[in-house]
């Protein structure tokens, strides 16, 4: 193999499949990323098992070939040049040259027979939908979802399909996101698919275009993929049954208040400031015409602020955690939101203009 490319674009390249590379790889193997010259295109190609990831760039290919380099020192190499082009050579299956300007490296990687083949995509059920839509539908779910639990499933979203209707939920049992989209599909596709948050994390961040794209979705049994312009990504699914979440989902009511977002999300940052980390918890009081929010720790004080709002019931007390309720403010888009309330005990809904469903678990009232 003996390839020619801009160090920049080559740069850019990296930086989109640095993060699927594994910290601690199950193999030897892992640690590196496949690198191939084939067509005028250098291919670069990652995985840690469960999610992959393929992209490209155009590139003077002089001669095609490939093979697996340690991805971390090649990236930090490649950082590291000031040279306007890189050279790629291999001197053998397992060892390449990296000549840049005056500076010359050789680099031992592993043959490519050792790097493990990227699942075949042929068999999936593909739809297209713009790729700011998914990014959407994708951010305003996972960041609900569970991080480290022991209840697999919940550290992903999942994906229902029916109706040519695409729903996406996250939760980690004291909160909920839940918003979906129409979608391409045939009538009669219908399934559930739990997408790993570490994928989702990954989808989200090449999503990330201010250009009005549009992003094919394979969808398989047990596998996802996406693909945006020259980058593939691809990832296996969490197995286990999803909790089934539309019990605990509240009924929107016309009664629903209206909160002023920025306002709230003011005032939560500020009363926040006075709950333990024991115990991040403040107190929403609904008196009529009032929101009246505070929080006591024994080693920090007490804090207490009021904002107006369209309240006119008896008086109304509940906790909920700060940290939660700002989170499902941030993922909102209008100046005002819907919150729907019955009682101290029961979840709260929050709502905006759009198909986004944000449930909320009370926490106990001191």
């Amino acid at each position: 193999m003996k390839v020619i490319i801009s160090r920049l674009e080559l740069l850019a390249l990296i930086s989109k499949i640095q993060n699927v590379v594994p910290s601690k790889p199950a193999i030897p193997v892992l640690a590196n990323v496949l690198i191939e010259a084939i067509d005028d295109q250098l291919i670069i190609s990652a995985t840690d098992l469960t999610v992959s990831m393929r992209a490209y760039i155009s590139a003077k290919v002089e001669k095609e070939g490939s093979i697996t380099l340690p991805a971390r020192r090649f990236f930090q190499l490649v950082r590291e040049l000031t040279a306007p082009q890189v050279e790629i050579h291999t001197l053998s299956p397992d060892i390449a040259t990296i000549n840049a300007g005056s500076s010359h490296f050789k680099i031992n990687g592993m043959h490519k027979s050792e790097f493990p083949a990227l699942p075949d995509l042929s068999e999936g059920t593909q739809f297209s939908i713009s790729a700011t839509s998914l990014k959407e539908l994708l951010s305003r779910s996972s960041f609900a979802a569970a991080r480290d639990d022991s209840r697999q499933v919940l550290n992903g979203i999942l994906l229902q399909n029916t109706n040519q209707m695409a729903t996406f939920i996250g939760t980690d049992g004291k909160r909920l996101a839940k918003i979906h989209s129409p979608v391409d599909l045939p009538n009669e596709f219908s399934g559930t698919h739990i997408v790993p948050l570490k994928a989702v994390e990954e989808m989200v961040r090449i999503l990330d275009t201010k250009e009005e794209e549009p992003a094919k979705v394979w969808l398989m049994p047990d596998k996802i993929a996406i693909e945006l312009k020259s980058t593939t990504l691809i990832s296996k699914l969490l197995s286990g049954q999803f909790p089934d979440v539309s019990r605990i989902i509240p009924q929107q009511t016309e009664q629903a208040i209206a909160l002023h977002r920025e306002e709230l999300m003011s005032l939560l940052r500020q009363v926040s400031l006075f709950t333990s980390d024991v115990s991040s918890s403040v107190r929403f009081s609904f008196t009529t015409g009032e929101l009246h929010l505070s929080a006591t720790s024994g080693e920090i004080g007490e804090g207490k602020v009021n904002m107006p709002v369209n309240y006119a019931g008896e008086k109304l007390e509940i906790a909920f955690n700060p940290v939660y309720f700002l989170d499902f403010l941030r993922h909102s888009k209008d100046e005002t939101v819907k919150f729907n309330i019955t009682n101290s005990y029961n979840p709260g809904l929050i709502t905006d203009s759009s198909t986004a469903q944000f449930v909320i678990m009370p926490m106990r009232l001191d």
